[in-house]
């Protein structure tokens, strides 16, 4: 039983900093400011659905594709970091202006990848499985996902606390952490960390 105990809270503990449960709440407020109540839950469960299947995927296949492909984890870092990059620079600078045509759509790209299932925890998954196992992999991953969907849940809450103004506010200092954060990953797959 201690065991156990022990390789879970290995796998835990990584995935759960990989995801960042608490902090994804002002990025998915952000993401969602336009979009209705309904179906800003409709996108969070869309992303955490996209999110877990890549992660099982990865769990799984991570190693053989990356080794097909010839490509490592730092360029799977660059490759998520100019991803991200480009979401938070088209909406700093309203790229589109009124035209957006994915502003509604969010829970595949970018909520579930690359912000939830981003290179931290692929990378986390693809180091654990060596170390733990699928089994305690694949429990923490899941577990950490239900935490995601009930931050989700409560985010409403602060919308409605914010406001509107509040909302656009914080949608805008979420595009400039996003663009930090994608400039960090893109400095880590380049220097090869």
């Amino acid at each position: 039983m201690q065991d156990f105990a022990t390789k879970f809270v290995i796998a835990f503990i990584p995935i759960f900093v990989a995801i960042d449960a608490i902090g994804m709440v002002a990025i998915f407020i952000g993401l969602g400011a336009g979009v209705d109540e309904k179906r800003r839950k409709q996108e969070a469960l869309i992303g955490i659905g996209t999110a877990l299947a890549i992660s099982v995927g990865f769990v799984f296949l991570g190693k053989l594709i990356f080794k097909a492909l010839g490509i490592t984890v730092a360029d799977f870092q660059v490759a998520g970091g100019l991803l991200l990059l480009t979401f938070a620079v088209r909406d700093l600078l309203d790229l589109g202006g009124d035209k957006k045509p994915t502003s509604e759509d969010f829970g595949v790209v970018p909520l579930g990848m690359p912000l939830i299932a981003g290179p931290a925890l692929l990378t986390a998954l693809l180091v654990l499985t060596d170390s733990v196992g699928a089994a305690f992999t694949l429990l923490s991953l899941i577990l950490n996902l239900l935490i995601v969907a009930v931050v989700f849940c409560y985010a409403d809450r602060l919308t409605k606390w914010l406001g509107k103004q509040g909302i656009k506010g914080v949608s805008k200092l979420v595009s400039l952490l996003l663009a930090a954060i994608a400039v960090s990953l893109i400095r880590r797959g380049w220097l090869g960390r």
